[in-house]
């Protein structure tokens, strides 16, 4: 019913003050103008500016279509700008999610980078803790998500970025601490503090206790890292950390890694629709596997 031009030509009214004045600023005539007046008039079946006043006067429907003219032109002039610039292929919009609970340690240097070879790209991130990240990728709602949870999809595809081995953290004092290996059965008496995921996402469920049949005695779960280190500190539980993160505390805290039996490796993934239609996100997976192998230790590249 209400059309951008007529939006335009609200806002071209209320900033010119005269019929006159609107039409020379939208770049058409008098007549033409005063002509689309009338015809949203008659739609709205009421007017939308007070006649023969000065400075012109907008009536209570004049006012209310600008406020949603100031609302939404800027988007639309965005989006116009955005999709002009994806079509000569120098801009465009990467959001992303991250499922990488302690990936920021790499992500910010690689986005620094990126934002010097693609200024004109939007980029944009969020945890993937609350949202399905997949779905909302297949859907198109995000571009890219990092995660080490692949799921089947037939419009995703999976780009490794690099393996990594989980190890189990606990506090110097506790018991397991004098472990060489910790098997499932050893965690059958163990709090075990995770991110707040599906138990079956989790490298320690899906490929050491769900296999084995056995659950830990409790859980507790947290959404940051560092609260997760601070909890195996205080002897609140023992926790499953990528061994790239643990070494971020090891120097600095009493706290013992232990490597699994069987060992439990995992894969770091940039996942994309299917194809990647747009050399900016290919840019981004490029420089995040730069990024991580310059800044974390103990990873190694993904198998062929």
């Amino acid at each position: 019913m209400i059309d951008i031009k007529h939006l335009k030509t609200i806002q071209a009214l209320k900033q010119t003050d005269s019929v006159a004045a609107a039409a020379n600023l939208l770049h058409t005539t008098q007549s033409a103008l005063s002509h689309q007046l009338k015809e949203l008039e008659h739609k709205l079946d009421q007017a939308v500016f007070v006649r023969k006043t000065k400075p012109l006067q907008l009536t209570q429907a004049g006012e209310s279509l600008l406020r949603l003219a100031d609302q939404v032109l800027p988007l639309v002039q965005r989006t116009e700008t955005q999709l002009k610039q994806w079509s000569m292929g120098h801009g465009g919009r990467l959001h992303m999610a991250i499922e990488c609970h302690s990936c920021f340690q790499w992500l910010f240097p690689a986005l620094d980078q990126y934002r010097q070879l693609w200024p004109e790209v939007e980029v944009d991130f969020a945890s993937g803790f609350h949202f399905d990240a997949l779905q909302a990728l297949a859907d198109g709602e995000l571009d890219l998500v990092i995660t080490a949870d692949p799921i089947e999809h037939d419009a995703l595809s999976y780009i490794p970025l690099f393996r990594y081995q989980n190890m189990l953290i606990t506090a110097d004092t506790d018991e397991l601490a004098r472990l060489d290996r910790v098997r499932a059965e050893h965690l059958t008496t163990s709090t075990l503090i995770t991110y707040p995921v599906e138990s079956t996402r989790l490298a320690i469920y899906r490929d050491l206790l769900l296999p084995a049949g056995l659950a830990p005695a409790q859980v507790r779960q947290t959404e940051l890292t560092l609260m997760m280190v601070q909890l195996v500190l205080s002897g609140r539980g023992v926790a499953a950390l990528p061994e790239w993160v643990i070494n971020e505390y090891t120097n600095k805290a009493p706290i013992t890694a232990i490597p699994f039996e069987p060992p439990l490796w995992s894969t770091l993934y940039a996942a994309v629709r299917t194809p990647i239609d747009a050399d900016y996100i290919g840019s981004f997976i490029d420089l995040a596997r730069q990024s991580c192998f310059a800044t974390l230790a103990n990873i190694e590249p993904c198998k062929d």
